[in-house]
């Protein structure tokens, strides 16, 4: 048994101190007052005053991709880019990963190698493996699906019957609605990410010329949205949208079995989805920018009026944790409260809780230490399933 002392414990609904974490094997085992009245402990760690919190919980995140494929032109093996992620990973306070990787359907927002379909599989079946060799941390794969991609059907009805997903999300990157409401905005972004159909890029098409060219691709229908949702939910898999800017678009969601708005563009929006049962998803790195990257709702806004469940980190894994405690510090949101949005909402939100997501007796023993060194929250100690994966000290 592994006891950790010392130390100010997050749980769901306070903060804990003067009492000693107690690890047993891959569970919390439970608190205890003192060390005296334990005789099977054969270690035991002093948090000297840091904060004791569960492992974050990352539901979306396309940051694998940089690793693979670190330049359009280089690929990495899928192993090794694997691996040095989950070092990384490690560092930032995530403990359980969902991997998000898309199949597009066209190449406007640039040409990825990672987006194909072999190599969706292989990261698939990569995650799927992984552990049963050697690993830091919990890999999930999150199955991103345009739905400008015909093909993307009977892909992902396959990757799920096989089990090698764990969440699917339905994407629509057209322009004139979600996240490019503006054409002019979707221009741009294409244009950043080298897009271009047929040696065109989105630059040089006129409005009329996009909206055209978009209206008439092939999408997939609402009915086999659906089916994936139901097979999904049979598996135990929860669905996402994305990118939901009207009530209309909710209700629709609500039709196909949707069980997560992901960034939804405004705070009247992520209102209408949270009362309408959805899980709520922001993203970190726009709380630490004070903003979003496209000009849609500002994450912390959603988050001080109570319409956002879930803080992930979208791009940019070390965000979470910082915007943490920005959001503590800056507004006052309680430690307990804000904690439980990057650990044990996404544990309800992935179907895992009764598993993961909080310090509680029973669950895994996937704990972080955190210390605040310089104004800036830093890691010294990562547990995973009761695993000591991480110890750092930082020297002055």
């Amino acid at each position: 048994m592994i006891a950790i002392k010392n130390g100010k414990i997050i749980t769901p609904g306070q903060i804990i101190e003067n009492k000693i974490l107690l690890l047993n094997r891959d569970r919390i085992f439970g608190f205890s007052d003192s060390l005296e009245e334990l005789d099977d402990v054969e270690r035991v760690v002093n948090a000297h005053g840091r904060y004791i919190m569960p492992g974050l919980i990352d539901v979306h995140s396309d940051r694998i991709e940089q690793y693979i494929s670190p330049r359009p032109t280089s690929q990495m093996d899928f192993e090794f880019g694997l691996k040095i992620c989950e070092r990384d990973l490690l560092g930032a306070g995530i403990t359980t990963m969902y991997h998000s990787l898309s199949l597009f359907g066209d190449e406007f927002f640039g040409s990825s190698p990672l987006r194909t379909k072999e190599n969706v599989q292989k990261l698939a079946d990569l995650i799927t493996g992984i552990h049963l060799r050697n690993h830091l941390i919990h890999h999930r794969f999150h199955l991103r699906i345009e739905i400008d991609n015909p093909e993307a059907y009977d892909i992902a009805r396959d990757m799920i019957n096989q089990g090698k997903v764990h969440q699917i999300s339905f994407m629509n990157h057209t322009p004139g609605q979600g996240q490019y409401r503006s054409l002019a905005l979707y221009r741009d972004a294409a244009l950043k990410y080298n897009g271009n159909l047929g040696g065109r890029d989105a630059a040089t098409m006129s409005a009329e010329e996009l909206m055209e060219y978009h209206k008439s691709k092939p999408k997939l229908s609402n009915r086999q949205l659906r089916e994936l949702t139901e097979l999904a939910h049979a598996k135990g898999i929860p669905a996402a949208s994305h990118d939901d800017d009207t009530v209309e678009k909710l209700e629709e969601n609500m039709k196909i079995g949707v069980d997560i708005s992901e960034f939804p563009i405004s705070v009247e929006t992520a209102k209408a989805a949270k009362s309408r049962g959805f899980y709520t998803v922001v993203g970190s790195a726009n709380i630490l920018r004070g903003g979003s990257h496209s000009g849609n709702m500002s994450a912390a806004d959603a988050i001080l009026e109570d319409c956002a469940d879930i803080i992930c980190s979208d791009y940019v894994p070390a965000a979470i944790l910082h915007s943490i405690f920005l959001m503590h510090t800056k507004h006052g949101i309680p430690l307990p409260q804000i904690v439980n949005k990057a650990t044990l909402n996404p544990a309800k939100a992935m179907r895992t809780h009764k598993d993961y997501g909080s310090i509680e007796p029973g669950k895994k023993a996937d704990v972080l230490i955190v210390d605040i060194l310089d104004g800036y929250p830093v890691i010294t100690h990562v547990f995973v399933d009761g695993n000591s994966t991480s110890r750092i000290e930082y020297r002055r």
